[in-house]
């Protein structure tokens, strides 16, 4: 693609903008908080640790309800919308592609600000881990306070490992930030809302169609 020219496009809104970086900190608290609980090491002190986790995971909660409400009544729920089409060519790319100086097989687009793996990734992120750890969390919390299903250690062992998935997908998502057209290009489309595309309709066109099966 090098005959082609790149632009930049307002793609991400203030709100995504503000909700993407305010989770992405009460994530990281909450992992930094949820290890020292676990006596990994010593930086608040227990209890304070413990106040601070919960804290920011109540208001995670909270907020993340306001977030779901968004996509809804915006319609960028259509943004997660799963699908195969050109899913390998991705994979295929990230796997080997990419080490080639190849460009990548789909781009995004006002309609399309996910390609096919981002999408699936995302979902299964945000319609089950995250409301797993959510609820796990919650259901620690009130333990002493309503009838529980499943016994203290087995809510702790769920809670920590989804954690731990999540620190995976934390430490994976900020390498692939560094995967644009410059190293911080994808940060920068993150603060400023504007990223950077190359000038064509190929992509438009493929997302119209993929949109339409839902």
């Amino acid at each position: 693609m090098k005959d082609k020219k790149i632009i930049k496009i307002y793609l991400y809104t203030r709100y995504e903008r503000l909700w993407h970086w305010l989770q992405a900190l009460m994530i990281i608290s909450l992992i930094i908080t949820g290890l020292e609980i676990h006596g990994t090491y010593k930086l608040f002190g227990f209890q304070t640790a413990v106040n601070i986790h919960n804290f920011v995971g109540l208001t995670w909660l909270i907020l993340f309800a306001f977030f779901v409400f968004w996509l809804f009544t915006t319609g960028e729920w259509k943004q997660y919308i799963p699908t195969t089409k050109k899913l390998f060519s991705v994979i295929l790319y990230y796997s080997w592609g990419i080490f080639q100086g190849k460009p990548h097989p789909v781009q995004k687009a006002k309609g399309a600000k996910h390609n096919p793996l981002q999408r699936l990734a995302y979902l299964g992120i945000s319609a089950m881990l995250l409301p797993a750890q959510m609820v796990t969390g919650l259901l620690y919390y009130l333990y002493n306070d309503i009838p529980q299903v499943l016994p203290l250690s087995a809510l702790a062992v769920i809670h920590t490992l989804i954690a731990l998935f999540l620190l995976n997908f934390l430490i994976v998502h900020l390498y692939m930030t560094t995967t644009g057209h410059s190293l911080f290009s994808h940060i920068a489309g993150m603060i400023t809302g504007w990223e950077e595309i190359y000038e064509t309709t190929e992509i438009a066109d493929w997302e119209t169609q993929a949109t339409k099966k839902k």
